[in-house]
């Protein structure tokens, strides 16, 4: 299942994928601190996905400039 393409050129930059990275797990630490508990575990969840589509998974050798 893939929630988004992540070869769109909206993603080549390295800082913009970084970002929402650190945006949907500063939100699940937020939500964590918050004490709400199923937010945190879906917005943690989405950054886990977000981290491995876009910094782990990502080739950009395949990606065209």
């Amino acid at each position: 299942m893939q929630l988004f393409d992540a070869d769109h050129p909206f993603f080549r930059p390295l800082w913009r994928r970084v970002a929402i990275v650190a945006v949907c797990l500063g939100w699940a630490a937020f939500e964590f601190a918050s004490a709400s508990p199923f937010w945190g575990a879906l917005f943690g969840g989405v950054g886990v996905y977000c981290a491995w589509a876009l910094l782990i998974n990502y080739r950009p050798d395949t990606h065209t400039k």
